[in-house]
Order: structure tokens, then C-alpha cells, then sequence
């Protein structure tokens, strides 16, 4: 069972969605700095941290069914997903899923007030999501030095406090090692387009002017033209890992967007 952390209440809530690699963890930082008042969800997906127990598939369609069982489980009547990097390709993939529970086969998601995508994969997948680059990326988090190394050359443009940077390395290892490889292997790849042109709901796309995993130039490219209604702003001077290299800018973000969909 999926093991969430939940804290605040009121309407809408902010479901939060960590990239491959991440925990519910990764978001502490932008948490702490929204409204006590907010309602706020997060968890570790299947195959990672506290949820690294529970068994496979660890695809998309089974990491959007879980988000699906979260909301459900929690009553949670409105709210935003909020998803960083693979958090956020399984947000556009469960926010396509307008239906009630059971329909189609794919647990629905109703209540859904808007997305926040944080330096998101694309739907559609870049042109550089070659098979020997998914190879290459599958080792990534083989050990704490290939972690250190991607942190270093790939996931951040600024200097993170070395607690912080020591809970990613622990967070990268804590990963069951099916789950770990799912998302180079498979997931980066899926072209989930049909769904993204399916989502109806408000969308925020929040880009890092330095990311060097899915740059600006990637998401104008690969994904406004399948969210058409989706606006971007580019974070300044912040890799990919936006949650802890800009927490300040994604917190404001987030928090202006929810009292936005709330009509507040």
C-alpha cells in the first residue's frame, strides 16, 4: 500500500508528483514554503522509498492508476497535480482520464482542477531519446558516485545544500531495481500524446532556463503543441531539478496557480 504524507486541508489540494529518482521528499522544500492552511499530498512511487515493497508493473499507465487510487482513497473532491520531470508525464497521462473510476479499464480521475508541470517530460519524446541514450541513462543511479555524477553533469545548474544533495543520492539508490529501469528503458519513451491533447483542465508549465535534461527550447518543441492552452514560464538560472534548485519560484508558482483555479 501506497504510503502518503498529508498535510493542511480546504479545497483545492496539491497533489505533488516527484521526477525518476525523487520521493515525496523532493518536494520539502517548496511544501514548506506554501500556506500552512494548504492541503498538501505526497508520496513515494511505486517501486521507490517507502512504497518500494510493492510489486510491478511500474510503468506509466500503473503509476497514473495509483495516482487515481490516492485521490480516490483520499476523498479528494478538487485539486491540482502537481508533477516534476516523470511526475509530470504521469500527470498529463492521468489528467486525460475524465471519466468515473472502472470506465475503459483505467481508474478515472474526476475533480481535477489543473496541472502544474515542472520541467515535465514531453509526451512526445525528443528526437535525442535514442535507444543507446536510454541505455546509457538505465545506469545512472547504479551507485552513489554514477548519482553524484548525474547530479553534476545533468540534473542541476546550481549548488544544492549538501544535506539535500546527500537525501537524493539515498533517495536514487531506494528503488526497487525493476522500477529503477522502467522509466529509461520504457517510460521516457512512450508517446503519450493522445492523452496530453485530451487534457481540458488549466495548465502551468514551468521550464528551468538551465536544464540540460528537458530544456525550454524541448518543451516549446515537444510539448505546448499538444497542450495547446498551456502557458510557460522559464524559471531563471535553475537546472532540472527545480523542487530544490529554485523552491522559492516553484512554491509562488504553485501557490498563485491554485488561487487562480480556485477563483480566489
Amino acid at each position: 500500500m501506497i504510503e502518503v504524507r498529508r498535510r493542511g486541508g480546504g479545497t483545492p489540494a496539491a497533489v505533488f508528483l516527484p521526477y525518476w529518482g525523487g520521493s515525496a521528499a523532493t518536494w520539502d522544500a517548496v511544501v514548506e514554503r506554501l500556506p500552512r492552511e494548504r492541503d498538501v499530498v505526497r508520496y513515494d512511487p511505486r517501486g521507490w522509498g517507502a512504497s518500494r515493497g510493492l510489486p510491478g508493473p511500474y510503468g506509466l499507465e500503473q503509476l497514473a492508476d495509483d495516482l487515481a487510487t490516492v485521490v480516490r482513497e483520499l476523498r479528494l473532491e478538487r485539486y491540482v497535480l502537481v508533477g516534476h520531470s516523470m511526475g509530470g508525464k504521469v500527470a498529463q497521462l492521468a489528467a486525460a482520464r475524465r471519466r468515473p473510476a472502472g470506465l475503459g479499464g483505467l481508474a478515472g480521475l474526476a475533480g481535477l482542477a489543473g496541472l502544474v508541470l515542472v520541467a515535465p517530460a514531453p509526451p512526445e519524446p525528443p528526437a535525442t531519446v535514442t535507444p543507446g541514450y536510454r541505455r546509457f541513462l538505465a545506469g545512472a543511479y547504479d551507485s552513489a558516485q554514477t548519482v553524484e555524477q548525474a547530479l553534476d553533469t545533468a540534473l542541476t545548474a546550481t549548488r544544492i545544500p549538501s544535506a539535500v544533495r546527500e537525501a537524493i543520492v539515498r533517495d536514487s539508490l531506494a528503488a526497487d531495481d525493476a522500477a529503477r529501469r522502467e522509466w529509461p528503458l520504457c517510460g521516457i519513451a512512450a508517446d503519450i500524446t493522445a492523452a496530453a491533447r485530451a487534457i481540458e483542465a488549466p495548465v502551468l508549465v514551468l521550464a528551468a532556463e538551465h536544464d540540460r535534461v528537458e530544456p525550454p527550447r524541448v518543451l516549446r518543441d515537444y510539448l505546448l503543441p499538444h497542450i495547446p492552452h498551456a502557458r510557460m514560464d522559464v524559471v531563471a538560472g535553475s537546472g532540472h531539478l527545480l523542487p530544490v534548485e529554485a523552491p522559492d519560484a516553484v512554491a509562488t508558482a504553485v501557490d498563485r496557480f491554485i488561487a487562480a483555479v480556485a477563483g480566489t
